[in-house]
């Protein structure tokens, strides 16, 4: 079969699920891994052709997206910042919302004497995203990652060697965490936000496939995260030290309160690309 006409019939049998420009980007996203092959390739030489064996594969991946099972997971990978990582179903797929915190902390990093060097700390790394794209951009920044799933970690520490960065690990609970027992100049988190009674607003293929670990947190305590590692830097932020946060869209009021409350300065709240409430940041004395 020429791959143009198993292109229609891929958007096709897509259709009822993603719009069609949608579909037709999960189209080049695989042919460029399974066949290495771009749009322009296609354009050019149309009676391009799949082989039996290739459309069985192709058939295979297209009945998972019927499934609604994200295509990041399906191909393994995904883009964050410029780079490259290894996602799987133990940490969650990285949103273009995270790459504005990222951009954030690196514009504040500008001004700063590029000879000093920085500690920073990423609580809740998952895939590894922030604290990765942070020690690729900040070579003077010594980065350390933490998170509660050892096997995020694992695909975390594969993702800083894909990427040839030096980034310290470490695995444990930031709920059960007293004392960080080191001082950072830069603590920044995505810990999970989502409440339970958000459930129905997410889409399947999210709440189906990603982990609810990295997700959801009870109703009754939305903040519970932000509190904790707040208190946390209250104790090992350095004089001046800032802690930046990705927030639910839903607190931003709730969560400018809890800064100020806890005695954070300059706090300030940003919009992410799609006009949401998401970042949060403030400062130590």
């Amino acid at each position: 079969m020429k791959i143009k006409e198993y292109r229609n019939q891929f958007i096709q049998t897509l259709a009822p699920i993603y719009d069609e420009g949608e579909a037709e980007s999960f189209f080049y996203l695989i042919l460029e891994e399974k066949q290495q092959l771009k749009r322009i390739d296609l354009a050019l030489q149309s009676d391009l052709e799949f082989s039996q064996e290739e459309i069985t594969v192709w058939n295979s991946i297209l009945e998972q997206l019927r499934l609604e099972i994200p295509i990041q997971y399906l191909l393994g990978k995904t883009s964050f910042y410029g780079l490259d990582f290894e996602v799987n179903e133990n940490v969650l797929i990285p949103r273009p919302e995270t790459e504005e915190l990222v951009d954030w902390i690196i514009q504040s990093q500008k001004s700063k004497v590029k000879s000093q060097k920085i500690k920073i700390l990423d609580i809740g790394t998952g895939s590894g995203c922030i604290a990765i794209s942070l020690a690729k951009n900040l070579p003077n920044a010594q980065v350390f990652a933490l998170d509660i799933s050892e096997k995020a970690l694992a695909v975390a520490k594969k993702n800083a060697s894909l990427n040839d960065v030096n980034v310290i690990f470490l695995h444990q609970s930031i709920l059960e965490t007293e004392d960080l027992e080191q001082e950072f100049n830069i603590i920044v988190s995505n810990p999970p936000y989502v409440r339970n009674l958000e459930k129905q607003e997410i889409k399947k293929n999210v709440l189906d496939n990603e982990p609810h670990l990295a997700l959801f947190v009870e109703d009754n305590d939305a903040l519970i995260f932000y509190r904790k590692i707040s208190e946390l830097a209250q104790k090992n932020l350095a004089n001046s030290g800032q802690l930046y946060f990705e927030i639910n869209q839903c607190l931003g009021k709730e969560m400018i309160d809890l800064l100020e409350g806890m005695g954070f300065k300059d706090v300030e709240l940003r919009k992410d690309i799609y006009g949401n409430d998401r970042m949060t940041k403030g400062c130590r004395e």
